[in-house]
């Protein structure tokens, strides 16, 4: 790609052609993002070049880490500063990194982090999963802690939802996972670059030297009686208020729909050409796209089952977010699913197939 022109924060918005991953590095960029540590893995590697360029322009800092540990070790430096710092890498390299994600949830540091879902378990392959579901919204690491899970579905979004994780992650000091995939990544799409104003709340937390104030302390070794789990409880509020106020969903059609598709990015994109070829043959069906993952969207869901309704989940797995569909649902016998797995990728015909025999 040719050495990006979005360099002024007041310029005037572009729409250009770019990758989902360049659309996410972008975004991390317009966010404020001046810290990048990754380390290469197909099919992310296009968003650390990309980053390696822009950082640079951007008088920002950009290491390619001798390990996936070293990465997340080093993004904890960074935002225990103060700054506004990311990560990417696909599926192992994603595995690596959870003792540091659990870090920084104990310390409740700020960080974005991005995952371009590859084949698994294992090294798997290069082609496009959905397998990390239960990594991403179930924790991960060790202890009780919860990461902000958004689910992109398109180029734009890469970029929207990059730079609007940074912002919740500051809000309240927590990890945000954007979880895409190797299509996702790979593809390319226009996408609406609108640069704003980066001014933002000084973190007074932060470890920036004490010289006119008093020392800040930042840790996760809590070792006196009862400490720990009054911090765990500190977190359980914390996690409480996300779930209040940062749950994302899509509705398409689903007002009168008597099958509805469950699906999140790529397959979500599938899903929704299913729904209009199936309305043309005078099936009322609609999609529910939960856009964040954790907290998921269980009463906007739930909202949408009128009794008799049929639910029918498309993931490129064996079966993850089926079980939150199912929470939701509390009725296992009208929620059906179809999943591809090992880097496969469900087409519109088997999805309606399933739809179809669903219904009947």
């Amino acid at each position: 790609m040719k050495k990006s022109k979005i360099q002024n924060p007041k310029s005037k918005t572009k729409r250009i052609l770019i990758t989902g991953n360049e659309a996410c590095g972008e975004g991390a960029i317009q966010a404020g993002c001046r810290f990048y540590a990754g380390y290469p893995i197909t099919p992310q590697n296009e968003l650390t070049a990309y980053m390696s360029k822009r950082m640079d322009e951007v008088d920002g800092i950009f290491i390619q880490a001798e390990s996936e540990l070293a990465a997340i070790n080093m993004v904890f430096g960074a935002s225990v500063t103060g700054a506004r710092a990311l990560t990417t890498s696909s599926s192992p390299g994603i595995s690596l990194k959870q003792e540091g994600i659990s870090y920084l949830a104990g310390c409740e540091l700020p960080a974005v982090i991005v995952n371009i879902m590859r084949g698994g378990p294992g090294l798997g392959n290069i082609a496009p999963s959905q397998s990390d579901y239960f990594q991403a919204t179930k924790g991960g690491g060790h202890g009780d802690y919860h990461s902000v899970v958004l689910g992109p579905a398109s180029c734009q979004e890469m970029f929207d939802f990059t730079r609007m994780a940074f912002d919740i992650a500051d809000r309240y000091r927590n990890t945000v996972i954007i979880l895409g995939d190797g299509i996702l990544g790979q593809m390319m799409e226009p996408v609406i670059i609108n640069p704003r104003s980066q001014i933002r709340n000084p973190k007074k937390w932060a470890l920036t030297g004490c010289k006119n104030r008093k020392p800040n302390i930042i840790r996760s070794l809590l070792l006196k009686q009862g400490a720990l789990e009054e911090f765990n409880r500190k977190l359980q509020k914390k996690y409480d208020l996300i779930k209040r106020n940062e749950i994302r969903f899509e509705k398409y059609r689903t007002e009168d729909a008597e099958i509805i598709i469950v699906a999140y990015g790529t397959s979500s994109r599938i899903s929704r050409a299913c729904v209009n070829r199936l309305r043309k043959d005078k099936i009322k069906a609609g999609l529910f796209r939960p856009i964040s993952l954790w907290p998921f969207p269980y009463n906007a869901l739930k909202s949408q089952d009128k009794g008799k309704t049929k639910f029918l989940v498309v993931e490129m797995s064996m079966g993850q977010m089926l079980e939150d569909v199912r929470l939701a649902i509390q009725d296992d016998k009208r929620v059906h699913f179809y999943g591809r797995t090992g880097g496969s990728v469900p087409s519109e015909e088997e999805i309606i197939g399933k739809a179809v025999s669903c219904k009947l």
